[in-house]
């Protein structure tokens, strides 16, 4: 008789969870799919004729097909490439610096022999939750640190983020301290145990971290609005350039014209969409080769956090 009720108990517990599995799997899908909507219509008014896309509006499924946005984009190549190669070189020299001075930070306030580790991680995480306010901090970085018109002023200001060094401190702090002592006994010292010990034990958080650190030097324009002028144009990166032609259709226009192309010829609407493509293409196609990290880095976190 209880082997019965055990049997239909199994058997109720295996519909259910097939029940449950089948609406996890639909609504995840309905929720991707929702999200994927706005990028697809990008990509769909890319590859639009411009007279449709004035008549019909946007859609996703274009009436007239053209590649005369993509066709313009690359005769007028200057300013886009010129763009490219700052935010390339800004995104990878960040990424790297953030993660070093990140990890190391990171390292000293994971180490238990380390007496203020408290005292200091308060500290960071207090900063997190009461700033000093968008003017004190203007003032501070352009009249003390000279962050105005150079490429430090896009480098330094987001180089630390507080929420990434608790998360990569947490990594750090699971490390066993059985592996510090043994090596410390070998003779090891901090910066020994910090790149062969902490920083290969923290793989998984340092991608992950190193992914969003990336992301946000990528999608980064803010910087540029509050250090950059006119005047060093040449320093835009590509976000901000990017703003720049969406929010100024004569700059395509002015941008066509400096290599000799009428204004009236480029498809300005279709080569707006054309131009957020190509920006969101390389950090989108990164994606799959840190997503084994990533969902490794963030279930690690969720659970020893």
């Amino acid at each position: 008789m209880i082997t019965g009720k055990k049997a239909v108990s199994g058997r109720k517990t295996g519909k259910d969870r097939i029940v449950f599995n089948i609406i996890s799997v639909v609504t995840l899908t309905a929720l991707s799919l929702f999200c994927l909507f706005p990028f697809l219509l990008v990509l769909s008014g890319s590859f639009s004729d411009q007279n449709a896309i004035l008549v019909d509006g946007y859609r996703l499924i274009p009436r007239e097909i053209s590649t005369q946005a993509y066709q313009m984009l690359f005769k007028i190549p200057g300013d886009l490439i010129r763009a490219y190669g700052v935010t390339i070189f800004v995104t990878a020299a960040g990424t790297f610096l953030s993660l070093l001075f990140t990890s190391m930070a990171a390292y000293v306030l994971s180490c238990k022999d380390f007496k203020y580790r408290y005292g200091v991680s308060f500290f960071y995480y207090f900063t997190s939750i009461f700033g000093g306010g968008l003017v004190p901090w203007y003032i501070f970085n352009t009249k003390y640190l000279h962050f105005h018109n150079n490429i430090i002023s896009l480098l330094l200001p987001i180089m630390v983020n507080v929420t990434y060094l608790l998360i990569l401190k947490s990594y750090m702090g699971n490390v066993p301290e059985a592996l510090y002592e043994s090596a410390k006994l070998d003779g090891a010292g901090d910066i020994t145990l910090f790149f062969k010990i902490a920083l290969p034990l923290s793989k998984a958080g340092m991608a992950t971290v190193g992914l969003f650190i990336a992301l946000n030097y990528w999608n980064d324009w803010y910087d540029a609005m509050l250090y950059l002028d006119e005047g060093a144009r040449h320093l835009y990166p590509l976000q901000y350039y990017l703003n720049s032609i969406l929010t100024k259709a004569q700059a395509l226009s002015n941008a066509a014209a400096r290599s000799g192309i009428p204004a009236s010829d480029v498809p300005t609407e279709a080569m707006k969409l054309a131009m957020t493509v190509v920006a969101t293409g390389p950090i989108v196609l990164l994606y799959p080769f840190l997503q084994k990290y990533f969902v490794k880095g963030v279930t690690i976190g969720a659970v020893k956090g």
